[in-house]
């Protein structure tokens, strides 16, 4: 019956706190936004109160009576103090770092204020996740960074956080939840497997490479230096190292294959969806390492070979959008 009722109350006061602090972008945080109530310690300080109270009026002792009275206005003012710890700053949703299924997606809140009030012991905290405390010295932006699990592939909103102190003196919390309509992009999870032995190129399948570039002494392309080795030809010898006593090396060149790379869905039989996109994961993180162009190809989804980070980020993002709903699949 009681977790019943609790469950009913939760219920409720989410409800209630939606509506009252919806989804937003940037926040000035005000007495409408704040709440503030006695911690742990400030209910014993309150007790401690009543106590000496008593004492004082049972004995008729002006000395216990004045004590009372100072530690009274000591929490009266601890008040004022833990309120405006909070009251006036500025709390914006930054970016939001792209994650893997099973990790975590980095998300960035932006701290700041108008004031040159010096604020203390900020805390920043999310379900399931370590808080983070920053602290404000006068006018100036600070970032606060959570690093949030994430499970499914897909857009991903964080969850309501929540922003609190209880300095100075720790009697009182203040605080107030925050939900920011900031989303991360959450890939497949990267599942550790070998390498393709084959993997589709152009309209056949064709060996891959073990190391994807093949190393030559012929190339226009330079790799590196080696130590000679007994039988290397005398022209590629680095004569500029030996003259300053680098020791005997060789010039080592690379030749690019030429070859395009294809993540095809089709080259996966027998596994269902989403091992196939962790797998397709995989083989794009470690494409994205080589100079040589690879492509993705999709049920209905075609994206051309192509090198470079954006070309990489691109391949993530299909891989980690399909077969989604559009509605999930699109940045609110």
């Amino acid at each position: 019956m009681i977790k019943r009722w609790r469950k009913v109350f939760n219920k409720r006061y989410q409800q209630w706190i939606t509506r009252r602090l919806p989804p937003i972008k940037k926040i000035r945080l005000d007495n409408r936004k704040l709440f503030i109530f006695p911690t742990r310690a400030g209910f014993v300080f309150f007790a401690l109160l009543v106590l000496l109270w008593l004492i004082a009026t049972n004995f008729e002792n002006n000395l216990i009576f004045a004590f009372t009275f100072l530690l009274t206005s000591l929490f009266i003012i601890d008040v004022f103090h833990t309120f405006l710890n909070l009251s006036g700053l500025q709390i914006e949703g930054g970016r939001a770092t792209p994650g893997f299924a099973g990790q975590s997606a980095e998300f960035e809140y932006l701290l700041s204020q108008t004031g040159k009030r010096q604020r203390y012991s900020i805390e920043f905290s999310h379900p399931g996740v370590d808080p983070a405390v920053v602290s404000l010295a006068g006018k100036e932006i600070k970032a606060i960074y959570l690093s949030i699990p994430v499970k499914r592939r897909g857009w991903f909103q964080a969850q309501r956080i929540t922003v609190k102190s209880v300095y100075p003196l720790g009697l009182l919390r203040v605080w107030t939840y925050l939900q920011f309509d900031t989303q991360a992009l959450v890939y497949p999870g990267v599942i550790d497997a070998p390498l393709p032995t084959q993997i589709a190129a152009g309209q056949g399948d064709k060996p891959l490479p073990q190391n994807y570039v093949a190393h030559n002494s012929g190339s226009e392309d330079f790799v590196g230096l080696e130590k000679y080795r007994l039988g290397e030809s005398l022209h590629h010898i680095a004569w500029k190292q030996f003259a300053r006593e680098q020791g005997l090396q060789t010039k080592h060149y690379a030749d690019a294959i030429d070859d395009e790379l294809w993540l095809d869905w089709a080259s996966l039989p027998g596994m269902d969806s989403e091992a196939r996109l962790s797998r397709l994961c995989a083989w794009a993180l470690c494409f994205s390492e080589a100079p040589q162009p690879y492509g993705l190809r999709l049920p209905d989804l075609e994206i051309a070979p192509g090198t470079g980070r954006s070309h990489r980020d691109a391949v993530l993002r299909e891989l980690a959008l399909f077969g989604l709903p559009k509605a999930a699949g699109e940045k609110a």
